[in-house]
C-alpha cells in the first residue's frame, strides 16, 4: 500500500513537471511572435470593431488589445535588457530580401509608453467620447483608434525603412480622420490642413527613401547604413537625407513647419488629443533619432554638414516663440499645443549634443513630456465634461469646486517647468549637464530662461483656478467623475514617480543612448 502510494505521488510529479514543461514551451512560443502580434492584433482588432457595430463592444475589444500590447511591449523591453537585440524576419524571409521587425533598448523604450498611454487613454476614453462624439460614430472612432495605435507601434517596432513610411501613413490617415470627429465645425478643417501638410512631409520621406534605395538597393535600416557611402559619397546621399528630415520635421511639428498642430490639437474630440498629443511628435522624434544614429551617422549629419547648429539653433527659436505664444492664449487646449512645439525643441535639442548625457536627455524627455502633457490634456478633458469649455475665461474658480482636477493640473505643471522631485526636471538637468560639460553656457543660460516661459503659462492657469471669482459655469460644477480621474492621475502621478525614481526612465534612456552612440560606424 505504502509502495503503491510512493509510486502514484512520483507518477504525480512526474505529470505536472511534463505539464509545466509543455507550458513553457507554449509561453517561449508565444513570447517568440510578441513583434508580430504587438502589430496584427490591434491592426485585426480594428475592422472587428466596425463589424460590431456596437459602440460597448468596440470599446471593450479596444480596451482589451491595447493592454495586451502594453503587456507585449513591457515583456520584449525587459528581454532586450537582459538578452540584447530581438530580430523577428516575416515569413521567415531574411533581411535584406525580407521585412525584419528589431526591437532594441531605445524601440522597447518608446513601444513601452506609447502603448502605455494608448491603454491608459482608452480607460479615460468612455464619458469623454460620450460627451463629444456622436453615439453612431463611436464604434468607428475606436476602429480609428486602434489603426493609429498599430501605426505608430509598427514605426517603432519596424527595422525596414519602407515599412516606418507604410506604418507612418497608417497613424497620419487615422490621425486626420480622429480629429475630424471634434464637435465644431472647425475640426474637420484642421484634419483638412493636417492633411494637406502631412501629406507634403509624407511625400519628402518617400522620395528620400526612394533616393536611398537607389544607392543602396536595400530597404532594411542595417543594410542601407552598411551600403551607405557617408564620406565624400555623392550628392545623392545629401539629397535623400534633406529630404527625409524636413518630411520628419513636419511631422515632428518643428517650428517653423508646426503649423498643421495648434488647430488639430484644438479642435479634435478631448480624448483624441490626449492620445496623439503624447505619442504622434514622440514617434515621429523617434525615426528621425533612428535616421541619423542609425542610417545617416552623427559624422555625416553632424560634421560633415554640420546639422547639430541648425538643430539647436531651431530649438531654441522654437522653445521661445512657442512658449511666448502659449502665454497670451485663452484657449487651454491651443495653449498646451504651442506648449508641445516648445517640448519638441528640447527633445531636439539632446539629439544635436551628440553625448550620451544629451541624447539620454532628449530620449528621456519623450517619455517625461507623453506623461506630463498626456495627463495636463486629460486635465482639460475633465474640465469640458463639468465646464463645457476650454476658454480660461471660462475656468474661474473651478478650482474650488473641482480641487482634485485642479491640482492635477498644478502636478503636472510643476512637471511640465522643471521642478525637481518632477520629470521634467531630470530631463531638463541632463541636457543643462550636457551643455555645461560642453562649455555652451549661453545655451545653457537660454535654457534656463526658457523655464520661466513655462512658469508664466502655467500660472496663468492655476490664478484662473483658484484665485478668480467663480464663473456661473464653476460654481455649479462638480468634481470629474473617478472613472476618468483615475486614468489621469496614472499619467499625473507618473510624473512624481519617475521624477524621484528613475532607473527605469533616465536609466533606460542612458542605455538606448549609449546603444545608438555604439552602433556608429
Amino acid at each position: 500500500m505504502e509502495q503503491s502510494t510512493r509510486n502514484g505521488y512520483f507518477n504525480w510529479i512526474a505529470a505536472n513537471e511534463t505539464a509545466c514543461s509543455e507550458a513553457n514551451l507554449v509561453i517561449d512560443a508565444i513570447n517568440s511572435q510578441l513583434a508580430i502580434l504587438l502589430i496584427v492584433l490591434p491592426l485585426m482588432a480594428a475592422p472587428t470593431c466596425v463589424l460590431l457595430g456596437n459602440g460597448r463592444a468596440a470599446y471593450w475589444l479596444a480596451l482589451t488589445v491595447s493592454i495586451f500590447a502594453f503587456a507585449c511591449s513591457v515583456t520584449m523591453l525587459g528581454e532586450t535588457l537582459e538578452s540584447g537585440v530581438i530580430h523577428y524576419d516575416l515569413g521567415n524571409w531574411h533581411p535584406p530580401y525580407g521585412i525584419e521587425y528589431r526591437v532594441d533598448v531605445f524601440s522597447g523604450f518608446v513601444l513601452t509608453f506609447v502603448s502605455g498611454i494608448g491603454a491608459v487613454v482608452l480607460m479615460y476614453a468612455p464619458l469623454s467620447v460620450r460627451d463629444e462624439i456622436p453615439a453612431s460614430k463611436h464604434y468607428l472612432f475606436y476602429a480609428t483608434y486602434l489603426l493609429c495605435l498599430t501605426g505608430l507601434l509598427g514605426m517603432c517596432v519596424t527595422g525596414d525603412l519602407f515599412n516606418v513610411f507604410v506604418f507612418l501613413e497608417i497613424s497620419s490617415l487615422s490621425s486626420y480622420a480622429l480629429i475630424s470627429l471634434g464637435r465644431t465645425r472647425r475640426a474637420p478643417l484642421a484634419a483638412f490642413q493636417y492633411l494637406i501638410l502631412g501629406s507634403i512631409g509624407a511625400t519628402f520621406i518617400l522620395i528620400g527613401i526612394g533616393l536611398l534605395y537607389q544607392m543602396t538597393g536595400a530597404l532594411n535600416m542595417a543594410e542601407i547604413a552598411a551600403r551607405l557611402p557617408h564620406e565624400h559619397g555623392p550628392r545623392t546621399v545629401l539629397v535623400a537625407f534633406a529630404f527625409l528630415t524636413v518630411g520628419l520635421c513636419i511631422k515632428m511639428a518643428v517650428l517653423p513647419l508646426h503649423t498643421w498642430l495648434p488647430n488639430a490639437y484644438t479642435y479634435a474630440p478631448s480624448v483624441v488629443t490626449c492620445f496623439i498629443a503624447a505619442t504622434s511628435t514622440k514617434v515621429s522624434v523617434y525615426v528621425f533619432i533612428r535616421l541619423i544614429y542609425g542610417i545617416i551617422t552623427p559624422g555625416f549629419a553632424f560634421v560633415f554638414l554640420p546639422l547639430d547648429t541648425e538643430l539647436m539653433l531651431f530649438s531654441l527659436v522654437g522653445i521661445f516663440i512657442a512658449s511666448t505664444a502659449a502665454i497670451f492664449q485663452d484657449n487651454v487646449k491651443r495653449l498646451l499645443a504651442y506648449s508641445s512645439i516648445a517640448q519638441v525643441g528640447y527633445m531636439l535639442l539632446g539629439v544635436s549634443l551628440v553625448t550620451p548625457t544629451g541624447l539620454s536627455g532628449g530620449i528621456v524627455h519623450m517619455f517625461n513630456h507623453a506623461l506630463i502633457k498626456g495627463g495636463l490634456f486629460m486635465v482639460v478633458g475633465c474640465f469640458v465634461l463639468r465646464l463645457g469649455s476650454v476658454r480660461l475665461s471660462d475656468w474661474k474658480g473651478a478650482g474650488r469646486t473641482m480641487p482634485w482636477t485642479a491640482t492635477a493640473w498644478v502636478i503636472g505643471g510643476l512637471g511640465l517647468i522643471g521642478v525637481p522631485l518632477t520629470a521634467g526636471f531630470i530631463s531638463k538637468w541632463l541636457l543643462l549637464t550636457s551643455i555645461i560639460e560642453a562649455g555652451r553656457w549661453p545655451i545653457a543660460v537660454l535654457m534656463l530662461v526658457s523655464s520661466l516661459l513655462a512658469v508664466a503659462y502655467v500660472w496663468r492657469v492655476v490664478e484662473t483656478l483658484f484665485f478668480a471669482e467663480p464663473s456661473e459655469a464653476a460654481a455649479m460644477a462638480t468634481e470629474a467623475p473617478l472613472r476618468m480621474l483615475i486614468p489621469t492621475y496614472l499619467l499625473i502621478g507618473g510624473t512624481l514617480v519617475f521624477g524621484v525614481w528613475t532607473p527605469y526612465s533616465a536609466g533606460i534612456a542612458r542605455a538606448a543612448a549609449i546603444a545608438l552612440l555604439g552602433e556608429t560606424p
